[in-house]
C-alpha cells in the first residue's frame, strides 16, 4: 500500500494520458467510422447512392481489418504510422493506430445502426424531392441517433482496452502504468489500482452514454 501512495502522482498522470489517448482516438476514429459506416449504408444494394464497386471495397476492408487482434495490428501498422505521424512509437503513433482500427470497427456498428432506420422514412423524404445530403443530415442520422450514441459508448470501452497496450510502443496511460509499476514489479496492489480506475472511468462513460441515448429515444 505504501508503494501505491508513493506512486499516486504517476497514477493520476497515467489516468490523464489514458483520457487524452482515448479522447482523441474516439474523435478521429469516430469520424472515420461514421464515414465508413455511411459509405457502407449508402452504397449497398437498393440504397440512395447504390454503388456495388464502392460497397464491395469498403466491406472487404472492414472484414479484413476488424478480426485482426490489436496487438498484431499495432505492429503491422507501425510503418504506416511512421509515414503519417513521423514516428512508430509514443502516444502519437498509438493514437493514429487506434483511430485507424476504430474507424473500421465503428464503421460496421454505424452501418448496422443505420439499417434500423425504417425504409419508409427514407422513401418519404425522397418522394418530396430531398437530395442525398439532406436525407443524411435531416432524416437518416437524426433517426438513428439513439442507437449511434450507444454504439459510440460501446466503442469507448474497446478504445480503453486498446490504449492499455500503448506501453508496448512507448505510449503512456493506465495500461502502461499497470505493466511498469505493477506487473513487472510484482506489485498486485498497484495493478489493481489501475484496473479499478479504468472500471470507474468506463462506468461513468457508460452511464453518460445511456443517459444521452435515452434522451435521443424520447425526442
Amino acid at each position: 500500500m505504501d508503494s501505491l501512495i508513493d506512486l499516486m502522482p504517476e497514477l493520476w498522470i497515467a489516468a490523464g494520458e489514458t483520457l487524452y489517448i482515448v479522447g482523441l482516438t474516439l474523435f478521429f476514429g469516430g469520424i472515420g467510422g461514421l464515414l465508413v459506416g455511411l459509405g457502407l449504408y449508402l452504397t449497398r444494394a437498393g440504397s440512395i447512392l447504390e454503388n456495388r464497386g464502392v460497397f464491395v471495397v469498403l466491406n472487404l476492408l472492414v472484414n479484413i481489418v476488424r478480426p485482426i487482434p490489436f496487438i498484431i495490428f499495432l505492429a503491422a501498422a507501425q510503418p504506416l504510422a511512421r509515414v503519417v505521424v513521423g514516428t512508430g512509437i509514443g502516444n502519437a503513433a498509438i493514437i493514429f493506430t487506434i483511430s485507424l482500427a476504430a474507424s473500421f470497427a465503428m464503421g460496421r456498428i454505424v452501418e448496422q445502426n443505420l439499417l434500423t432506420v425504417t425504409p419508409g422514412v427514407i422513401e418519404a423524404a425522397r418522394s418530396v424531392g430531398a437530395g442525398p445530403i439532406r436525407i443524411i443530415f435531416t432524416v437518416l442520422l437524426p433517426e438513428a441517433l439513439g442507437p449511434l450514441i450507444l454504439g459510440y459508448t460501446f466503442i469507448f470501452v474497446a478504445l480503453v482496452d486498446m490504449s492499455a497496450v500503448a506501453g508496448y510502443v512507448g505510449g503512456g496511460g493506465l495500461g502502461n502504468f499497470a505493466l511498469l509499476y505493477g506487473y513487472r514489479q510484482f506489485n498486485p496492489v498497484v495493478t489493481w489500482a489501475a484496473v479499478l480506475l479504468i472500471i470507474v472511468l468506463v462506468q461513468l462513460v457508460q452511464f453518460l452514454g445511456n443517459w444521452l441515448a435515452r434522451k435521443a429515444f424520447r425526442r
